[in-house]
């Protein structure tokens, strides 16, 4: 298993991995915006409601923009090729 992951590691930083690097990377991109967006949206509709209690609203504002990029990341990554 070690092997696998070392000689894949390997490839990728040859940059012999991906049959398209550049379309993962901008399927990246967009996953992180999507993300900070829905998190800058969320705190500030929080911030916009008046809530008197910042820090748990932004734990939680954190945890749920961070669980939509994780459930998002598959579908935007779903059609990576490899050489």
């Amino acid at each position: 298993m070690f092997n696998l992951v070392w000689y894949s590691a390997k490839l990728f930083f040859k940059g012999k991995l991906l049959r398209d690097p550049l379309h993962v990377y901008r399927q990246v991109v967009f996953g992180i915006l999507l993300g900070s967006f829905m998190l800058i949206g969320l705190e500030g509709l929080l911030i916009l409601v008046g809530s008197k209690e910042v820090g748990l609203n932004f734990t939680m504002a954190l945890i749920a923009s961070s669980a939509f990029t994780g459930i998002m990341m598959p579908f935007l990554l779903k059609d990576i090729k490899m050489q």
